[in-house]
Formats: structure tokens, sequence, C-alpha cells
């Protein structure tokens, strides 16, 4: 009887030693915000294997691999309505004539990753099959096409508890043994935030996004709303407000995909958007058509100083130091090296000037600063004098502060 006990014990040993080295590869992931693009802001149900080929090849030729962009996300859509006779997903055949496995090698031959989507619940958001009850065979499937990164929805979940749902994901992606960066989209319906860290990798905390300034429709807002929920949802205890204090390497708050280069924003917003996702640490997933977007659009999201604050090594998110109702707000990040971001976001409609008065930050940022400003490259001397320029209207000024060395 000991013997069959220590053999029981053993294997029940051995089992969580090898669910700890698939979590250490887990873990080893994201340690900077996810970088990519994600097919649905644009396209929705219009997927196929030659737009993500399209899209793949952009990014290469366009700078935005080299850029940090790595993955290439495949949205809702790409499955057939039902599954075959064993349980199986399948791959559209009209979409995706050549199958998963050939489009993953086609994609990591790029020098990039793969991504697709799945749900919690019966069905996904357009009515295709969802992964509850089949989430081991459907990690093992998605393990053997290839694939890198998953973004799993929360439509037809019913009274399903999300932590539970997005648990049994997680285990049935160690037990298939590839490493994929899960990306937890239930909406911030159930505080993810709270929960999710040993989970996933990024977690929404709204509804979905969509190329608006600030307003709603339905269950979609624009980029302003929805950084204004991120300020809002939770006071910290550390002083830090908003949602900042639950983020870090390897796990993120995700503020949904980028809408930069859609025809709803001004070039202005498209600043700010891009600028606002780097501040907050939310992970850069381009939305737009690659394949075709504009010089200027492609300048915005391979802008490297910009990258850079969002691919801080401390990832240290930033929070709203300062807000002048109807007018603008001062968003500060702390950076590594002991330097500081400082974005100045115009929300009025109209131009404004503004002026930074540095002794007025001290409670945060001490001490004398050399600035940079980093969407025009252009040295603003250092903040033992107040900086005032010009901000147009939904436009943004972000700066880079770097200590004075005394000598």
């Amino acid at each position: 009887m000991r013997n069959v006990q220590k053999w029981i014990l053993g294997l029940c040993f051995g089992w969580a030693l090898a669910v700890n080295a698939f979590a250490l590869k887990f873990d080893g992931l994201a340690q900077t915000p996810p970088m990519g693009w994600n097919s649905w802001n644009t396209f929705e149900c219009q997927v196929s294997e030659s737009l993500i080929k399209e899209t793949a090849d952009a990014m290469v030729s366009n700078g935005m691999m080299a850029a940090g962009y790595e993955y290439v996300v495949i949205d809702d859509c790409w499955a057939l309505r039902e599954r075959d006779v064993n349980g199986y997903l399948v791959p559209d055949p009209q979409k995706f004539p050549n199958g998963m496995k050939a489009l993953a090698d086609y994609i990591h031959s790029k020098g990039l990753k793969l991504g697709i989507y799945g749900d919690a619940g019966k069905t996904t958001c357009a009515g295709y099959p969802g992964s509850q009850g089949h989430e081991y065979q459907d990690a093992r499937t998605f393990a053997a096409w290839g694939i890198d990164f998953l973004k799993y929805d929360w439509c037809a979940t019913g009274t399903r508890n999300a932590q539970e749902a997005y648990t049994t994901m997680r285990d049935a992606l160690y037990a298939a043994k590839r490493p994929v960066v899960f990306s937890i989209c239930e909406w911030g319906d159930n505080q993810p935030w709270e929960w999710a860290q040993d989970i996933g990798h990024l977690w929404r905390i709204s509804g979905d996004i969509y190329d608006c300034w600030n307003c709603s429709q339905e269950w979609s807002h624009g980029f302003k709303t929805i950084l204004d929920r991120y300020h809002n949802l939770k006071p910290s205890v550390v002083g830090q407000d908003g949602m900042g204090q639950y983020s870090g390497p390897g796990h993120w708050n995700d503020a949904d995909m980028l809408e930069v280069g859609n025809p709803g924003l001004t070039m202005a917003e498209n600043r700010s958007h891009f600028t606002m996702w780097a501040m907050i640490n939310s992970p850069l997933i381009a939305g737009n058509d690659l394949r075709s977007m504009n010089a200027e659009v492609t300048k915005i999201l391979t802008h490297k100083p910009v990258i850079a604050l969002n691919q801080d090594a401390d990832g240290i998110a930033a929070w709203r130091f300062k807000i002048q109702p109807q007018q603008y707000e001062i968003w500060i990040k702390p950076l590594t090296q002991g330097r500081w971001a400082v974005a100045v976001l115009n929300i009025a409609d109209s131009a404004q000037k503004i002026s930074i008065e540095w002794p007025r930050m001290e409670r945060a940022i001490r001490g004398e600063f050399t600035i940079k400003n980093l969407w025009s490259g252009k040295n603003e001397g250092t903040t033992a004098k107040t900086l005032t320029r010009k901000v147009g209207s939904h436009d943004v000024l972000v700066l880079e502060l770097k200590p004075v060395k005394k000598h």
C-alpha cells in the first residue's frame, strides 16, 4: 500500500513540476507590452490567408517589425461554423485554403509570430464555435498549428465564472506545451486586474474601441473614453491612481487595439492615441490596414522614441498627475535610469498655449532634468525654467526628462 502511495505522490509531484516548467515559459513571455497587429478593427469577419500574409509582408517592409511589432493576430470568423466529427476546430477552407499550420510557417519565416482568436463560451461573438468544453483539445490544436498568441473572448458564456474559465484555458495551454501569450478579453466586467496576473499576460479593461476621440456606441468607445475609464476605475493605495498599479512585466492592462490610421481620427488624435497607449503600457496592437497606410501614419506607428516609453524595462505605467477641466491633462511615467516621461494631452477643441511649471510637480518629479520633445526630437532646455508650448486641438506634447549630471 505504501508503495502505491509513494507512486501516486511521485506522479503528482512530477506532474506539478511539469506544469511549473510550462508556467515558467508562460511567465517569461510579454516582459514588455506585446506589439503587433489584429484584423478586427478594419476587417471584422473579412479575414483570409492572403490578407494575413500580405499584412505580415507589410510589417516587414514598412519598418514595423524593426520597430518591435511581432504578432500578427487573426480575430473572429476564421473557422467553419461547426466542428468536425471528432470535435476539432476547422479553418474555413475558402478563407484559409492551405490551413493554419502552413500559414504559421509562413509568418514564422518572416521573423514574426501568429496569433489566433478563441472564446470562453459556447460560441464566439460572431457565432463560430467557442472553446467551452473543448479547452484542452483546442489548446493542443493551436500548439500543433504553431500558434504564438491567443486572444480569448467572453461571448456566450452564460453564468460561467470568468476566473475559472480563463484558468481552465491557461492550464490547457500549459498542458499543450507550447508557450503562448494569453490575452484575456472579458472587457473588464469581472475586474480581471484583481485576479488575472497569474492567468494571462494581458486583460482588457473595457468594451471594444472604435475610431473616435471621445464617444460611445453600444459597447464600443472612443480612445479618450477608454483612457478616462483607465484613470477612474479604482484609486491606488500607493498614491498612483487609476489602473497602472496592477500592471507590470508579464501582466498588462489592455486598453484594446489601436485605431491609429483609421478614418474616424485626425492625425493629431492618431498621435495622441498612440502616445497615451504607450504611456499607460497598453499593448501596441495596430488595427488599421497596414498594406495601404500613408507615410504619416507609418511614421506614428514606427516612432521609436515613443515606442520606447511603452517598452521601458521597468514596466511602470503612467498616471494622470493633473487635469485642467476642458483644457488639458498632464500624465507622468517613471522610466529606467531615473528618467521620466511627461505627456500633456490637449482635450480642448482648440489649440492651447500650455505652460509647465516644474516646481509644481515636485511631489512626484524632483531635481533638475534635461528635456527632449519626443515627437519633434528637439531639445527643450531644462526643468530650471518653465516650459511653454502651443499644443493643437486633441494633440499631445510628450517629453523625456533625463537627470542633469552634477559635476
